[in-house]
């Protein structure tokens, strides 16, 4: 994906901040446990916190939890359902807090959106020596054959690269934040974590409709993607009738500053 690509994808989310804040899955507490386990400290931020997905299960963690965030329309969602967290306007690019203010910097499917080069030095800044940076990525369960299916039928703008198992590890495994004067950063780890969400097909397919390719294709393209992703779900006995459990992973990926 090209730059302008990347920034048209990433500015997408604010028009759909309800949408999103309503359908988007959370993340396994398994998976933000192992996140934060080497962490010196329990200063964390979520580093491009949208409406507060993420945000919420680390405050169920953590007594001091900080969200940056740099749409407006998310930012307000974030605010509107977490009032008690302390949610700033920035960006990963432009971080607004001192140096060594944080022991981790997470972010929950976003860091992928991220120029590494820019916000590299900057997370590396609000860092405390040893602290952690992690991306968590929910992805869904292809190993499934309904899941498998699925993905065919929807395309990579509903499910698409980092949104399976194997495509995750392949498009994370070089994701590493470059060296810097400051800081330097040791090896990343990935980690794989079940997880799963309860949907209907009207609500799955409503959640794949917040997904930043969806949100950018053009009008008549995106509701027949959405038909012929319907008419999957209607022709499979898991998720034809009532509800039923979307099998998915919360991936990880962690490094710490040395």
């Amino acid at each position: 994906m090209d730059e302008d690509a990347r920034r048209r994808h990433s500015s997408s989310f604010g028009a759909a901040a309800i949408a999103y804040a309503e359908h988007r899955p959370d993340y396994a507490r398994a998976a933000l446990r192992w996140a934060l386990e080497p962490a010196p400290g329990a200063r964390v931020l979520d580093l491009g916190a949208g409406t507060g997905k993420l945000t919420a299960t680390l405050a169920e963690v953590s007594d001091d939890v900080t969200a940056v965030e740099p749409d407006p329309a998310m930012l307000a969602e974030l605010r509107r359902t977490l009032p008690g967290i302390r949610a700033l306007s920035g960006s990963a690019e432009a971080i607004p807090l001192p140096d060594a203010s944080v022991d981790a910097v997470v972010a929950g499917n976003a860091m992928h959106w991220f120029d590494m080069a820019v916000a590299g030095p900057e997370i590396a800044r609000v860092l405390s020596p040893g602290g952690v940076l992690a991306g968590l990525w929910n992805v869904v369960d292809d190993r499934v054959d309904w899941v498998a299916g699925l993905a065919t039928v929807s395309g990579s703008a509903a499910i698409g690269p980092r949104d399976t198992p194997a495509s995750w590890r392949d498009a994370t495994a070089t994701m590493h934040l470059p060296k810097t004067s400051g800081a330097r950063f040791g090896s990343p780890e990935q980690a794989e974590f079940p997880h799963g969400q309860r949907r209907t097909a009207d609500s799955l397919v409503a959640t794949l409709a917040t997904r930043a390719g969806m949100l950018v294709m053009p009008e008549r393209e995106r509701a027949e993607t959405l038909d012929r992703i319907r008419a999957y779900l209607a022709s499979r006995p898991e998720t034809a009738d009532g509800e039923f459990t979307l099998p998915m992973l919360t991936c990880v990926l962690r490094v710490r500053r040395l």
